[in-house]
């Protein structure tokens, strides 16, 4: 799967724009990426929505334990990847139909997030119990919204282009030509959106921060979640 979205909606994480020009390699624009996914994925779905984002989704290799997922609903667009252990409960918690999938889920859950003030990102993302990845775009609102499970089991990796889209993907070959050193691996236990940045679902109050990765060849940086102090004390 893939979703790339332009500066116009949301400002890449400056820290990788900064590994990108520490060892500048060749990178491609956000049309030519999704044109080598197209490419490399014949059967797969893609979506130009107003020129903001682009998204592309294909059953193409997927895992029997980590099926791959497109739905859209009321301009709300969902990615997802995995699967959740306590489905039937989250379907009844948000009064959803018994055969509802995780992406249906999802979208109702970011809705609940989004017009229910002030309902948690924390508290919503915490509900989620399995292997999962996803991207949310809400075109009403410009917002994009993507989290990664508290273990990693379900891998997800964003970059940025040389026309400065920010990309996300479950596949880091498909980034890897176009967003050269501005590439890295999502935090497991985190969240990313527009107006936050990337946050710490599973430890809040610990900031999250980037840096330079100590292998080049493979990611410019990596994302670390800070410890208190008392807390790196204890240990």
């Amino acid at each position: 799967m893939l979703a790339v979205f332009s500066d116009a909606v949301v400002s890449p994480p400056e820290e990788l724009v900064q590994a990108g020009s520490r060892t500048p390699t060749p990178k491609q624009t956000a049309t030519k990426l999704l044109d080598a996914f197209l490419q490399s994925n014949p059967c797969s779905m893609a979506l130009n929505i107003g020129g903001a984002a682009q998204i592309a989704f294909t059953h193409r290799n997927q895992s029997l334990l980590q099926p791959r997922s497109f739905a859209v609903n009321e301009e709300i667009y969902c990615l997802f990847k995995g699967t959740l252990e306590n489905l039937p409960s989250l379907k009844q918690h948000y009064g959803l139909a018994k055969n509802a999938s995780e992406v249906v889920l999802v979208m109702e859950a970011y809705r609940a997030l989004r017009d229910r003030a002030p309902y948690s990102t924390n508290q919503m993302l915490a509900h989620l119990v399995g292997q999962f990845a996803f991207v949310v775009f809400d075109s009403v609102t410009s917002t994009v919204f993507a989290a990664a499970d508290q273990d990693g089991k379900v891998p997800l990796f964003l970059g940025i282009t040389v026309d400065g889209y920010l990309a996300f993907s479950d596949e880091t070959e498909v980034l890897r030509s176009a967003c050269g050193q501005s590439l890295a691996s999502f935090p497991p236990g985190c969240f990313f959106s527009t107006s936050t940045g990337i946050r710490s679902y599973e430890h809040p109050k610990n900031r999250v921060t980037v840096l330079p990765a100590t292998d080049e060849e493979t990611w410019g940086a990596t994302f670390k979640i800070e410890r208190p102090c008392s807390q790196a004390a204890d240990e």
